[in-house]
């Protein structure tokens, strides 16, 4: 079925239901940002293949919702679906709750899957419709009756994570939650979010493409740990796992071991990471404490190993890039290059390095206009040749065993104008603001997020996106709790703690023409204690050079330039190690201080 006759049946099921609007999210039961195909329901029925978007259908309308990164490609391939595309202006604010509470009538109904919906989300939209007496119904499955050969639900093998990469066992870590369980008198713990439950278990998987992570649940008590996982494990992990008092039991029987195990007791649940149907299936008898994962905290705090590791990760992944640059400078002229030749050439370059497991995401290869596609992604119907002219923007990831990378830049293929130039170097000062910034401990990620932006603003130019994203250790390449965004919502309102691993891109996007991004990885590290209190500061542990050729030197400040000339001697030094002579002379070159 096409979009068109998909929305047609969903509104055929709404009639018969004594529904007014069905709405379909982007995520899955574990509120996961990127989904095993079998969750891709909402690409499914519109069309669109964002990561990012909520289908909402009435009985009349059928409506997407999507923030500024997708507003490009969402026109492009909603185009004749009949959907309408509704343009977010703050990207994750669920507007289109509004949109349902001024155009239905009241007293109507809303239905959903209950399991794709996080009990905030869900609370979220029972508050804003009770307004207008509208109310919603959680137990609607639309998709299953329609979806005919639908993907099942992955069950690949799982690998134990070695204590070389992890820094802590399984048994350790699980002690540590408990410990944090007895100063909070909590009893049990409910986990939903996937990177939280291969992190503490010390797990990981292939479920989800870039991810390494494995579809499952987790409870865990004062006395005992539960994975809830449809796998065929091999013998030696089973083992492994009951040795270290953690037991094994199907995906499907949380809710039934939660109402089983939680009577009276107090339970931990992060609101904005488990779904509704979980939720409900928690006895009334039981008090119900919403916070933050335990695991969610100590996960973002990178102990001493993964520092070290990642760290070296990104001399591996330096090293990749270098010579993707070096390889495309020297034979642009010679050979056929495109956005999707050049994304694979760049992961062969990747593959060659040690512990590299895959990409982190789908890269990002686009040529001139492509660039201003913020999320954009090359397909065999949009892929273009790369010319010895424009811009060329790469934003890429490797997942190595011991470290996950991040990184962005945009290089001039030829000679750039002026405009690209002052608009590049614009992001750049932004990308040093942030870089080299010194901080008060406590110091969150909407209180910062001005500095990147300030010179972009003063020009009156903006970017919709955020400017940067926590990370994980050989784990998502967007992971909380910390970020750095204009909003003062939950994910940027946590302070920056040592080890936290955040990426700062800023950027700008000239619809039809270009886009630029300046994007390193940086690792929040304690600077020193004054009579004010604790300093912290960050450390860049990206390792790439910056294209100089789109550079006015004249708008940088004299501590700018000595910024990056300081960062470009680092690559230098820690890249030219492991290259040829060629590539270490053309290095040398890109690195040459201002």
């Amino acid at each position: 079925m096409n979009p068109k006759e998909i929305v047609k049946k969903i509104q055929e099921l709404l009639k018969k239901n004594n529904l007014d609007a069905y709405i379909i999210p982007s995520t899955d039961p574990h509120q996961s940002e990127y989904v095993a195909n079998h969750w891709k329901a909402r690409e499914w029925a519109s069309g669109f293949t964002g990561s990012a978007g909520t289908l909402v259908i009435t009985k009349d309308i059928a409506g997407l919702w999507t923030d500024s990164r997708y507003f490009i490609q969402a026109e492009q391939q909603l185009k004749n679906s009949g959907i309408q595309l509704f343009k977010m202006k703050i990207p994750h604010s669920p507007c289109y709750i509004d949109w349902l509470k001024n155009n239905l009538n009241e007293n109507a109904k809303v239905g959903f899957d209950g399991k794709l919906f996080s009990i905030s989300l869900t609370k979220m939209i029972e508050s804003s419709l009770k307004e207008k007496n509208i109310t919603i119904d959680y137990n609607h499955d639309f998709i299953k009756p329609l979806w005919k050969n639908r993907p099942s639900i992955p069950k690949n093998n799982i690998s134990i994570h070695d204590i070389k990469f992890a820094g802590k066992t399984r048994v350790e870590k699980i002690s540590q939650v408990r410990s944090i369980m007895n100063d909070k008198n909590i009893s049990y713990h409910i986990l939903s979010s996937l990177d939280d439950i291969a992190w503490l278990f010390n797990i990981r998987g292939n479920d989800i493409k870039y991810n390494p992570i494995v579809i499952s649940y987790a409870l865990i008590t004062l006395d005992n740990a539960y994975l809830f996982i449809d796998k065929d494990l091999d013998d030696n992990i089973i083992k492994l796992l009951k040795k270290d008092n953690i037991t094994i039991l199907p995906y499907n029987s949380i809710n039934d071991k939660i109402n089983e195990l939680c009577k009276t007791q107090n339970i931990l649940i992060y609101p904005s990471k488990t779904n509704t149907y979980i939720y409900n299936s928690i006895p009334s008898s039981c008090k119900i404490i919403e916070d933050i994962n335990i695991t969610t905290t100590l996960k973002a705090n990178k102990n001493a190993t993964e520092v070290a590791n990642i760290k070296e990760v990104m001399v591996r992944d330096g090293v990749a890039l270098t010579k993707f640059f070096y390889w495309l400078e020297n034979n642009i002229l010679n050979e056929t290059i495109t956005e999707i030749s050049s994304d694979k050439k760049l992961e062969f370059f990747r593959s060659q390095q040690k512990n590299f497991v895959g990409l982190s995401f789908g890269t990002i290869a686009a040529y001139n206009s492509h660039g201003a596609i913020v999320h954009y992604e090359a397909t065999k119907k949009t892929d273009v040749e790369l010319l010895k002219e424009g811009i060329f923007l790469i934003d890429s990831g490797g997942q190595y065993l011991d470290g996950t990378t991040d990184i962005t830049r945009t290089i001039s293929l030829g000679k750039p104008t002026q405009e690209e130039i002052d608009n590049f170097t614009l992001v750049l000062k932004g990308h040093i603001n942030i870089a080299s910034l010194k901080f008060p401990y406590g110091t969150k990620g909407y209180q910062i997020d001005v500095l990147a932006r300030k010179f972009l603003w003063d020009n009156y130019l903006n970017y919709g996106h955020g400017t940067g994203h926590g990370v994980g250790s050989f784990l998502n390449v967007h992971e909380g709790p910390q970020g750095i965004g204009t909003s003062a919502s939950s994910t940027l309102n946590i302070n920056f703690e040592e080890g936290m691993l955040t990426s700062n891109e800023p950027g700008i996007y000239i619809e039809g023409k270009y886009g630029i991004r300046i994007e390193n990885l940086i690792l929040c590290e304690k600077d020193k204690d004054t009579e004010f209190g604790k300093f912290m500061k960050f450390n860049t542990v990206s390792l790439c050079y910056i294209d100089n050729s789109l550079i006015n030197v004249d708008m940088l400040t004299n501590d700018e330039i000595k910024w990056l000339n300081d960062y470009h001697k680092t690559v230098f030094a820690k890249i030219s190690p492991f290259l040829n002579n060629q590539e270490k002379e053309w290095l040398q070159e890109k690195t040459k201080s201002l």
